[in-house]
């Protein structure tokens, strides 16, 4: 079979090929589909979460066998404003998610295998062999770009068993309650069972320099805090997601050079969140649904798809430049903490990326919780770092 042609190769077996390939499977069963994955499971190590209305009826159902955790509500908690939201939050386990891929695609899954080169229609391995496709799709996570400016939101997370139930029924979201000395911080907590959690020390930072043992004490401090007592580190994650402030779509696009690109590679989150996965789900969608599956059609089509969310996501991009840009580090709270007090419903088609012309009106009017010459300069790009970058 290594030496055989294939209808499409998938390149990273992370979140956004992983669900490519997981919807081919329902949809084209009979394409020669390959999922290269260089570690020892398609999912590596991570927790991928969204909200109920992230994603539609019909995504639900072809997700629903890789969700692992679904909670009713969540809380939010800042110096000022303590809320709890409605809404079912979901969670999908990398542990979940390799159990059903990997079945799922048998032989057509290949694990421990690395990649050295690849192009829209060949994959060459570390070992010299070449693979060939009808189209490649290059998932293998976030590479930065001179055409896009972000910022960052850098993590650790800790999944811990306690030796005594830990009392929490939904997941918090986000408690900047924390230490803010070094910019925005907060700290997000998944109850898993009711004596796991996973615990992850959150940071909104231009760089990604994180400094993990830093990090892993501040989960201690915090557990502590709580009244949580720790018992065993179950497992460990970390992750640096891009925050999109500014950038050149198109120069973005034009240095792809005609290679089929999916997930944090194609530039596919939201922009202020950082989650992927509903953007993930609805690539999956459109070319389960694509009847040409060559490398130029499935380029024209991720990035059609990519400026679509481009240009839905400028006002993110907005706020994004307010957040980093505007006022103290210490005081980028002050606008995640008024933004948590708006109508639940605005704050769910945030999530969603969704908002109305209305919903965006209501998140800028009234008095702006960081300087308004700061945030006006910023919404207008005349940063020093950011005059080189134009949006449209």
């Amino acid at each position: 079979m290594s030496n055989s042609r294939w209808d499409l190769i998938l390149v990273g077996g992370g979140l956004a090929n992983g669900l490519i390939a997981w919807r081919l499977r329902q949809l084209r069963p009979d394409l020669r589909l390959l999922l290269l994955e260089a570690g020892a499971q398609p999912g590596g190590n991570h927790t991928w979460s969204f909200h109920q209305g992230d994603v539609t009826p019909e995504q639900h159902q072809w997700l629903a066998p890789l969700v692992a955790h679904r909670w009713q509500g969540y809380d939010v908690l800042f110096p000022a404003l303590t809320r709890t939201l409605e809404g079912d939050y979901l969670s999908v386990t990398s542990e979940r998610f390799a159990a059903a891929i990997a079945p799922a695609l048998g032989e057509n899954l290949w694990t421990h295998t690395a990649v050295s080169d690849l192009t829209p229609e060949s994959v060459t391995l570390a070992d010299g062999q070449t693979l060939y496709a009808a189209a490649v799709i290059d998932g293998r996570g976030w590479q930065p770009s001179p055409h896009l400016t972000a910022g960052f939101q850098a993590f650790l997370g800790q999944q811990w068993r306690l030796s005594a139930p830990h009392g929490l029924t939904r997941p918090r979201l986000m408690d900047a309650t924390v230490d803010q000395a070094t910019g925005y911080r907060f700290v997000y907590t998944l109850p898993l069972s009711a004596t796991e959690l996973l615990i992850e020390d959150t940071h909104y930072i231009d760089r990604a320099t994180l400094n993990l043992e830093r990090a892993a004490a501040h989960i201690r401090d915090y557990a502590q805090q709580q009244g949580w007592q720790l018992a065993e580190l179950q497992r460990e994650e970390q992750g640096n997601l891009p925050i999109t402030l500014a950038g050149n779509y198109r120069a973005f696009w034009q240095a792809k050079a005609g290679q089929p690109c999916s997930g944090l590679r194609a530039g596919l989150f939201h922009a202020t969140t950082g989650y992927s996965l509903p953007q993930a789900a609805a690539l999956a969608d459109l070319i389960a649904q694509q009847r040409d599956l060559t490398a130029a059609a499935l380029f024209r089509l991720t990035e059609n798809y990519a400026a679509r969310q481009w240009r839905k996501q400028r006002f993110f991009r907005l706020l994004n430049r307010m957040l980093f840009l505007a006022g103290r580090p210490d005081r980028r709270w002050q606008v995640m903490q008024r933004f948590y007090g708006l109508n639940q419903g605005l704050i769910a088609r945030f999530y969603a990326g969704q908002l109305t012309l209305t919903d965006m009106a209501r998140i800028l009017t009234g008095k702006p919780p960081v300087p308004v010459g700061e945030a006006v300069q910023a919404v207008l790009k005349q940063t020093p770092r950011l005059r080189a970058f134009s949006d449209e």
